[in-house]
């Protein structure tokens, strides 16, 4: 590899684990019911609709192929098994990815 790979590397992890790492030393100080966190808490809740809402209306690149039914058959079935698995993010995005597969190649 080349140096610049190698120092981009470098930075690129300092800069995540730094952060991450300021995060975990602060963390024991924020109250979780203060104003503010759940300031936070709902526009990072905000965030995520506004995206899944554009994903839904103004689709790029692959999705443009899909109809709008099978988006909101998708984006109801990933919000489903949010609620499921007990609000865990990681289920709903990889189940996701594979219902609009199943989805796209057997009705699209």
């Amino acid at each position: 590899m080349s140096l610049e790979i190698v120092l981009a590397i470098i930075v690129t992890s300092i800069a995540t684990y730094s952060s991450r790492f300021l995060g975990t030393v602060t963390s024991e100080k924020i109250d979780e019911n203060s104003k503010i966190y759940r300031w936070f808490n709902c526009l990072a809740y905000s965030t995520l609709a506004a995206l899944i809402s554009r994903v839904l209306i103004f689709p790029n690149g692959d999705l443009i192929d899909t109809s709008y039914l099978m988006r909101v058959v998708v984006i109801i079935s990933a919000i489903l098994i949010f609620y499921i698995t007990k609000r865990n993010l990681v289920y709903p995005t990889v189940f996701s990815a594979i219902i609009l597969a199943i989805i796209s190649n057997y009705f699209g």
